[in-house]
């Protein structure tokens, strides 16, 4: 399945779907892929936005304890994870079988 025409495949939207296939199927927070990727908000968050725009990420606020702001949560739709595998894969093929490095380690 090819991304939709408008969906930019940089490397750091491909680490954000590697991430996500970590544990495809599980809810993830903002905070902890950053921590994961190394990606900055300002980077992490419009690509995940523009993954829940194309349909390949849905979006859910979690309620937490009085006084807390609520924590919005993602995780990858059936078609998310399907585009994902193929990207990833797709990338790695193109980068000689290499994935994509954390960028905390880069």
């Amino acid at each position: 399945m090819p991304p939709p025409p408008s969906l930019r495949l940089s490397p750091q939207t491909v680490l954000v779907l590697e991430t996500f296939l970590d544990a495809p199927r599980h809810w993830r927070y903002g905070y902890d892929m950053s921590r994961e990727t190394g990606l900055k908000s300002g980077t992490l968050y419009p690509i995940l936005i523009r993954l829940a725009d194309h349909g390949l990420v849905e979006t859910q606020w979690e309620a937490t304890d009085p006084g807390r702001p609520p924590r919005h949560m993602y995780r990858l739709t059936a078609e998310g994870r399907q585009a994902a595998r193929e990207q990833v894969q797709a990338f790695a093929a193109r980068r000689g079988g290499r994935s994509t490095p954390r960028i905390a380690e880069a």
